[in-house]
């Protein structure tokens, strides 16, 4: 009976032996995120029920009350849990297969190119960065943190391609790199031509969706606004074994979108959604355009309750200068040349910093609770 392993380990050479180990005896694998204090961790194993855990020496010690996994189960990944408790999401030897050949093929990769891996391999952005690698027997180079100097001495030692989130890309001269693969967050209205926004989640083992256009043996359709999607990269089950597909194998994202010209637009997650004096609101869509303001460093947007509103546009804005700061009107008279006035916020925050998930997205709930 296969069971599962937990790594509680850096990224690393050690970390691909782990793996690949594990692997060879027909067990999956579970990579435990090195950033949890230790309350979170033992939370999140006794969530996962591994058989084991493999710590940073190598040592490999059993675990009680474990739950095994099915035959052909190859990871269990823990979702960034921005709306909750994290989820495991089991993906099989098959799945991750078929997202790397589709990833590899829409990118052309081959073992002449060079995948660098400094996303948290306990997420499916930097795991999925392996799998890449393993499926067209490209070279790999593994971080086991985000570090600019280090990221481009990579690039000067030969490699090709990354995969990073805004945050990271803001810091490095995109140049370097052959090409970047940008998720995790809304990405950037205007950016190089070697940078592919992707869209996709840990269900879907990654992007399934680069620069808007979906990948080979993806499918795609629009239900009461939300985004359908369907594949040979869909998760198996999550590790209670149940299922989020419908009847016939599709995935309701829980986001909204639509289709244009064989395109995909994403408005955003629909439980993200603002409804201001019965005006629908998307956070996405005023969060891009509010970044384009000539004092705006960083911006995030969400609704407040409000008596007279219902749901108040509430926006915390980190500004390129804290001497400088834009005001509300600033802001609203910005947003009003390109959106709705209903889409101007009713407030303005200013912070030093957003706060932020381990993979660079905006972490709302920290933000309401400042």
């Amino acid at each position: 009976m296969s069971q599962l392993v937990a790594l509680d380990m850096p990224a690393g050479n050690q970390f691909l032996a782990a793996v690949l180990g594990v692997w060879d005896r027909g067990d999956a694998v579970f990579p435990l995120d090195q950033r949890l204090p230790p309350v979170a961790q033992y939370e999140l194993i006794s969530t996962m029920a591994p058989a084991s855990i493999i710590d940073a020496s190598g040592n490999e010690t059993s675990l009680p009350n474990s739950r095994s996994v099915r035959s052909g189960d190859a990871l269990v990944i823990a979702t960034s849990g921005s709306t909750g408790t994290p989820k495991g999401v089991v993906h099989t030897h098959s799945s991750m297969a078929a997202a790397a050949k589709s990833s590899n093929s829409r990118l052309g990769c081959t073992k002449e190119h060079h995948w660098l891996v400094c996303l948290p391999v306990s997420h499916v952005g930097g795991f999925s960065v392996i799998t890449r690698a393993l499926q067209s027997n490209s070279m790999l180079t593994l971080h086991s943190t985000f570090d600019v100097q280090e990221v481009t001495q990579s690039a000067g030692n030969g490699v090709t391609h990354v995969s990073l989130v805004r945050t990271a890309l803001q810091r490095i001269d995109p140049s370097i790199f052959h090409t970047i693969l940008l998720g995790g967050s809304a990405p950037p209205s205007t950016r190089p031509d070697n940078v592919i926004a992707t869209y996709g989640m840990t269900e879907t083992f990654g992007g399934v969706f680069y620069n808007s256009v979906a990948l080979d043996d993806v499918e795609v359709k629009i239900v009461k606004n939300e985004i359908h999607v369907r594949g040979p990269m869909l998760m198996r089950a999550f590790r209670d074994e149940t299922t989020p597909f419908t009847a016939d194998g599709w995935l309701p994202t829980g986001d909204s979108g639509y289709l244009e010209d064989e395109k995909l637009h994403v408005n955003g997650r629909i439980v993200e959604m603002i409804i201001s004096g019965g005006e629908n609101i998307w956070p996405n869509l005023l969060e891009q355009t509010m970044s384009q303001h000539p004092l705006v460093a960083a911006v995030a947007v969400a609704g407040v309750a409000d008596k007279e509103w219902g749901e108040k546009v509430v926006s915390w804005v980190v500004p390129k200068d804290l001497d400088n700061p834009p005001t509300l009107n600033d802001i609203r008279d910005h947003v009003a040349q390109t959106l709705p006035k209903f889409y101007c916020p009713k407030e303005l925050r200013i912070l030093q910093a957003l706060p932020l998930t381990s993979l660079g997205k905006t972490d709302k709930r920290a933000l309401l609770s400042l």
